[in-house]
């Protein structure tokens, strides 16, 4: 006889759990289950770490959930529970919450007379929850942890997906960009236009002032990186201790992946995950991948995941954004610290250990740690080599210097960590938002939260090709433009939230950025015209001394980011981001015209195009 069919059925009416069950480990070795060693190593790694004895087994992959089962239930004497003869209950799942049934492994069952019974996968702490349910006497059942949340999603996974597309408050949220606010910035976006063709046919005031406001957001934005790399020069991102992690019981960590028709990503992705130094009974790394993408899917499938990695399938929903696909898996994570990755992502080794260090020893004001992006292969052709060298720039000094001169960080929309309970109460990322990240940023800013930056890497695949480059920046400033609207629907709250320095930032980043990008076909005619093409506006045209100024700022910021020996090869191509940087016209204008006719559309980057597996991650 198996070791399952020895289950009792569930009695007919209910009983108590035994209040001291046998040891776990005891009943393991009895029936064979684990090997003497591992469940020594185990047992001695179960202080340190946030974990029972129960995780640390299944996500080493020294016991399987089937035997651990079977061990459980001769430890607490309770019967397997039967969910062809009792199903999960709807109403009681969302009278007591699903994301609290999902939390604590609580599946409730209705029994065919009627009574309520608790399927549990986590029975150690089943005694305490039990009384505060309101639900009665009811019985103990024991259920696999991955059976548990398959049957919960059974009956939830629509109103889970609902509220993945609500959860961001209403005056936070573009949900309702179909409405007024998608409507003014179509009407922006027309003005500017008009008054470029304006300029051009009756070149006046008009023009002067344009010239006058694209020249002042260009010196503002130079002088603002001059205090960025002051900043980051004199206090730079700190490299925190990996090993203090280890002080006192490790927190879980849950990282989040989303990934959409990237079947040949799949085994590279884990492969490179595999590297993460972190307790593995600590590690919940959580797939998603869309209802009708089969081909990822069947590749994650085909993988076999180990423990501590499962996938998570989002249904479908009247938006289908990466934000929405984080926001379902949430509730689904069981860690404190919540990040997220992108698919082509290879991250230091040690960085899981350098983010807790960094939240155990930060104050609670620090809600989110943001972790530098670098890229792997940047030698492939120019536009890797311009785009490897913007982001040096942009996460060694621009953001590490934002957040020294406590202005608001725009988040990156990868290797991004957050503590739990501010993540949910600002009700995570804003399902409707393109750019959620930078929206995010500053949700967390205007809640009175912080953002550091530290000294840890993770490689990506930079954007090679130049439709796909336009494609992603133009996604990149629509959701600038989305973000600037929203927090700008009430500026005086917005100041009181904020305070005028930063403020003043949030216009600088979202409005300037985009300011600076559209506006510059008017600069550039004027270089083309001259004084003498500009009659009557030879002293008011803007000095090309201010843009050669400009320009070698933004070379110098640059410079120092790539100082390090393995950027360095970068130097004899900044001279030519005076060509890169104005991509992002295109980008900005096909942003915009997209406001007006799919504003939640999300431009999808490809991955996987450059077919080499990243190296190991080696710090600069």
């Amino acid at each position: 006889m198996s070791a399952v069919a020895e289950f009792l059925p569930l009695p007919s009416r209910p009983v108590a759990s035994p209040a001291r069950p046998k040891r776990l480990g005891r009943v393991l070795l009895d029936i064979g289950a684990v090997a003497p060693h591992h469940l020594l190593r185990a047992v001695a790694m179960e202080p340190r770490l946030d974990a029972t004895l129960a995780d640390i087994l299944l996500a080493e992959g020294w016991v399987t959930e089937t035997d651990l089962l079977v061990a459980q239930s001769r430890a607490w004497r309770a019967p397997l529970a039967d969910l062809d003869t009792n199903a999960p209950c709807p109403l009681t799942v969302r009278a007591l919450g699903i994301e609290f049934c999902l939390a604590e492994g609580i599946v409730p069952l209705a029994g065919r007379d009627g009574r309520i019974l608790l399927a549990t996968a986590r029975p150690e702490r089943f005694a305490d929850i039990a009384p505060r349910l309101d639900l009665g006497a009811v019985e103990m059942a024991l259920i696999a942890p991955s059976t548990a949340e398959a049957a919960i999603l059974s009956v939830a996974a629509e109103a889970m997906a609902q509220r993945a597309e609500m959860r961001t408050p209403e005056p936070l949220s573009c949900r309702g960009f179909d409405g007024v606010g998608r409507r003014a910035l179509i009407l922006l976006a027309g003005l500017v236009l008009a008054l470029i063709v304006a300029a051009l046919a009756w070149p006046g005031p008009a023009l002067a002032s344009f010239l006058v406001w694209t020249t002042g957001i260009i010196a503002l934005q130079a002088g603002l990186k001059v205090l960025a790399l002051t900043a980051a020069a004199k206090a730079p991102p700190r490299r925190a201790d990996a090993g203090a992690a280890g002080r006192g019981r490790l927190p879980r960590v849950s990282v989040l992946i989303a990934l959409r028709h990237e079947p040949e990503i799949a085994p590279r992705l884990i492969a490179r995950l595999d590297r993460l130094d972190y307790p593995r009974a600590l590690l919940d790394v959580l797939l998603i991948t869309e209802a009708d993408d089969a081909a990822t899917r069947a590749a994650l499938t085909d993988a076999t995941l180990p423990g501590w990695m499962r996938q998570v399938t989002v249904p479908p929903g009247t938006i289908r954004t990466k934000p929405r696909a984080l926001n379902y898996a949430l509730p689904l994570a069981k860690g404190r610290i919540v990040g997220v990755y992108d698919a082509e992502d290879a991250p230091a080794p040690d960085q899981i250990r350098q983010v807790v260090a960094r939240f155990r020893d930060a104050p609670p004001q620090v809600a989110c740690v943001q972790c530098a992006l670098d890229y792997y292969h940047p030698r492939t052709n120019w536009l890797s080599r311009c785009f490897t060298a913007e982001y040096a720039g942009w996460f060694r000094v621009v953001l590490p210097g934002l957040a020294r001169l406590g202005l608001v960080v725009p988040l990156g929309g990868t290797s991004v960590f957050l503590r739990r309970g501010p993540l949910e109460r600002l009700g995570a990322w804003d399902a409707h938002n393109v750019t959620e990240d930078a929206d995010l940023g500053l949700r967390l800013a205007r809640a009175g939260f912080r953002t550091e930056v530290i000294d840890s890497v993770t490689e990506e695949e930079p954007n090679c090709r130049f439709l796909p480059w336009v494609r992603q920046r133009s996604r990149w400033l629509k959701g600038y433009a989305m973000t600037w609207r929203v927090h700008m629907r009430d500026p005086v709250r917005l100041w009181r939230d904020l305070g005028a320095w930063r403020f003043f930032g949030v216009q600088l980043l979202f409005l300037g950025t985009l300011s600076q990008f559209l506006l510059a076909p008017l600069l550039w005619l004027t270089w083309l015209a001259g004084p003498g093409g500009m009659a009557g506006l030879a002293g008011l045209a803007p000095p090309i001394l201010l843009y050669i100024v400009a320009a070698a700022i933004d070379i110098a910021v640059t410079a120092w980011a790539v100082r390090g020996p393995r950027h360095r090869h970068l130097w004899p191509w900044l001279p030519t981001l005076i060509l890169y940087f104005p991509l992002a016209t295109l980008a900005a204008w096909k942003g915009v015209a997209e406001l007006a006719r799919k504003p939640f559309y999300w431009d999808k980057t490809r991955h996987g195009v450059i077919d080499a597996a990243a190296p190991r991650v080696t710090p600069p």
